[in-house]
């Protein structure tokens, strides 16, 4: 693959973990950044203190890296980094696009989710509120606190022009962050989204105390599931099996680190979804996303009894006993 020649100046959209540590790597590499957020708190840290103590706490930035709360910052922007989660992903692409003048701006999608109001996923609904934008999709296994600090990582980046692909790997890549290309921008984007709802079913498994074995079992059916909706939706069974597949899924549902995760352990020990969440200043995609992933599979007849449970479960539809006593009861059928 020919190398690409980075982007001189990137805005990253977003001030929460995941976008402060994406963008003090692209300010580590020398790229002009320039990160918006909408907390007045976040932006005087970053550019005072050069540190996130909302979101990231205790992690040094870069001096080089700015934060501004307007997004005309966006207008003098080579290349966007889309860090805003899925649900509130809308307004602002609109927002993006006025900034912008409607220019075909390079836009690595970082979000992990699908919009649940619609049931598009975020380069669906890009196209359709943005459609000059030239998407692509980052995702893998990357928690923004081991990125931020220079952590080896690797993710795929997804794109479906080559030369834009390489000017992104050429962006964020470095000795601690290695991004490797594809163009199943599907692949990618359903594994970002699909994984932080499984994370909540093993995080419920770990917090009922159920053991390392049915964790194993879980993580490896619930990955039987997403291959299959994958497979209807026309990602590429590689993409699945990759890191932003695969990997991201061992990461998310391994680790109590994972929001998604913690917050099933928190459901398994029998606390309400109302209580964790009040308790948190970040999102934890999959709960929006469960239903969204449901109804995806559902349309695409695809069987998905683990993310079908986990909605279910988010909804108040039913109880954590309720779903395990039924799932366990499942017919005994072939693993194929």
């Amino acid at each position: 693959m020919n190398p690409g020649a980075p982007f001189q100046s990137v805005g990253v959209i977003g001030g929460g973990a995941w976008g402060t540590a994406l963008a003090s790597l692209c300010a580590t590499n020398g790229v002009a950044t320039t990160l918006w957020a909408r907390e007045d708190a976040v932006i005087r840290s970053i550019n005072t203190a050069h540190e996130n103590s909302e979101y990231l706490p205790g992690v040094p930035l870069p001096e080089s890296l700015k934060a501004a709360q307007s997004l005309g910052m966006a207008a003098d922007c080579q290349a966007i980094l889309f860090v805003v989660p899925a649900q509130f992903a809308r307004p602002v692409f609109a927002d993006l696009r006025e900034a912008t003048d409607g220019r075909p701006v390079p836009v690595a999608l970082c979000s992990k989710g699908i919009e649940r109001s619609s049931g598009l996923m975020m380069t669906e609904v890009l196209a359709g509120v943005w459609p000059e934008a030239e998407p692509a999709v980052l995702s893998g296994p990357s928690f923004a606190r081991d990125v931020a600090m220079g952590l080896p990582t690797a993710v795929t980046l997804a794109a479906r022009d080559k030369d834009t692909g390489a000017r992104w790997m050429a962006t964020l890549g470095g000795p601690g962050f290695r991004p490797y290309l594809s163009d199943d921008l599907t692949g990618a984007e359903l594994g970002g989204a699909v994984k932080n709802v499984l994370a909540i079913a093993a995080g419920v498994v770990e917090g009922k105390g159920f053991g390392e074995s049915a964790r194993a079992a879980l993580i490896a059916r619930g990955f039987a599931e997403f291959q299959r909706l994958g497979v209807a939706l026309g990602a590429k069974k590689e993409t699945m099996a990759g890191l932003s597949g695969l990997g991201d899924l061992i990461l998310t549902a391994t680790s109590p680190q994972s929001r998604n995760m913690s917050l099933g352990i928190d459901l398994g020990k029998g606390r309400t979804l109302d209580e964790i969440l009040s308790e948190r200043n970040t999102v934890c995609e999959g709960v929006a996303t469960a239903g969204a992933i449901h109804a995806l599979a559902e349309k695409a007849g695809v069987e998905a009894p683990i993310c079908e449970a986990v909605a279910a479960l988010v909804s108040g539809a039913k109880s954590v006993d309720e779903i395990i006593a039924a799932l366990m009861a499942r017919p005994l059928k072939s693993e194929a």
